[in-house]
């Protein structure tokens, strides 16, 4: 019995579902039945506006050497003009905001063989079928993984920033950077003169924003200052960021997507809708702010993460032979975050519906913190 209706178009017939069942097996599809099917939606905390949908697929199958059962994880990706939350993007914005953010790049990801071109000490899931739906949507099948649940320590940040950095100098990982440029929008000077243009700046000039007492407690005058200073400095930015050195990057290195699995020492990269070429050191960013942005860490221990990591990506780097010095990789790395990062920081959306007093000032806190490690950077750089 077969009950996939919950993946609507990210669907499949059966001839191709036989497919990928066989080849999750192992097996050659004129020797597999498939007896019984089963998808689920996958519980997840948080939101992406160009995910569509994540499924789990379960199946039964008769194979040469019996029946076996295989679990399969099946992503509908799609453009962010059919978000639910492109209605509250303004009219006279939608078309600019619609090309700002690309979501055909993972799924040319997962059809290239960068599995076999990543360096050692990084892989990925074998992509088992993926098929571009119709002109705005994607679906992408991939064997299940058995994931640890891994508390990073500072150590596990360190060696996360080694091998991006060998990502980053890998001659024939770059060969595949083209595949983040099909929307052509993936360029610092696209999120400058979109995002920052058109959302953060103006809420950062205005009061409104700061009409919450929890956030303008933590963002005090000085700070506010601070920030408009960077964002009037925001062009030459952009210019030394655009005349920096340029890397592959994974685009949203963040803990959550650099998986530990069991019985393995590798990390497995997972999402690559930001795949692109950028500038050097850009994978940073994501890594030391990910999962403070969330949260799941402090912090207060960015500045420990940042003497771990920065170093350890530079290290990577000439481990492939790339040799870029490491004053460049760090102010190249510091503007990146506190273009992308730190001046977006007040705007990120407060704590869930509820949430009491403590709760709010101690995010407005954290957040602030990241802002200032930012101006920090840019400042010692």
């Amino acid at each position: 019995m077969a009950d996939r209706s919950i993946l609507g178009p990210a669907d499949v017939d059966d001839a191709t579902f036989t497919a990928i069942v066989a080849r999750a097996l192992g097996e050659d599809p004129a020797d597999v039945t498939v007896l019984g099917s089963r998808a689920t939606v996958v519980p997840y905390a948080l939101d992406a506006i160009t995910t569509a949908g994540r499924y789990w697929v379960t199946a039964r199958a008769a194979t040469p050497s019996g029946e076996r059962a295989v679990r399969m994880f099946v992503k509908h990706v799609q453009s962010w003009s059919r978000s639910p939350l492109f209605q509250y993007v303004p009219e006279q914005l939608r078309e600019v905001a619609a090309r700002s953010v690309p979501w055909r790049t993972e799924p040319l990801v997962y059809r290239s063989d960068l599995l076999h071109r990543l360096p050692p000490g990084l892989t990925m899931p074998d992509a088992l079928h993926v098929s571009f739906l119709d002109e705005a949507s994607a679906a992408i099948w991939l064997p299940a993984l058995d994931v640890v649940d891994h508390c990073w320590e500072t150590a596990d940040f360190a060696q996360a920033a080694y091998l991006l950095g060998r990502l980053a100098g890998c001659e024939s990982v770059a060969e595949l950077a083209p595949l983040g440029d099909v929307d052509g929008r993936n360029t610092v000077r696209t999120y400058a003169g979109g995002r920052l243009d058109m959302q953060v700046a103006p809420a950062l000039r205005s009061a409104e924003l700061w009409q919450a007492p929890w956030l303008a407690d933590a963002f005090d005058h000085e700070l506010r200052g601070s920030l408009l200073d960077a964002l009037d400095r925001v062009p030459s930015f952009v210019d030394e960021l655009e005349a920096a050195p340029t890397a592959v990057a994974h685009g949203d290195a963040c803990p959550n997507n650099l998986l530990r699995t069991v019985g393995s020492d590798d990390i497995t990269l997972i999402d690559y809708g930001f795949w692109s070429l950028q500038c050097v050191g850009f994978d940073l960013g994501q890594l030391l702010v990910g999962d403070v942005q969330i949260g799941r860490r402090p912090a207060a221990t960015l500045p420990e993460l940042e003497a771990a990591c920065l170093p350890a990506y530079v290290d990577g780097l000439r481990a492939e032979g790339h040799e870029v010095d490491a004053a460049t990789v760090a102010r190249a790395h510091a503007l990146h975050l506190m273009v992308f990062s730190g001046l977006s920081t007040p705007l990120t959306g407060p704590p869930a519906p509820g949430a009491g007093a403590d709760d709010l000032a101690h995010e407005a806190r954290e957040r602030a913190a990241i802002s200032r490690f930012c101006l920090d950077l840019v400042a010692t750089t």
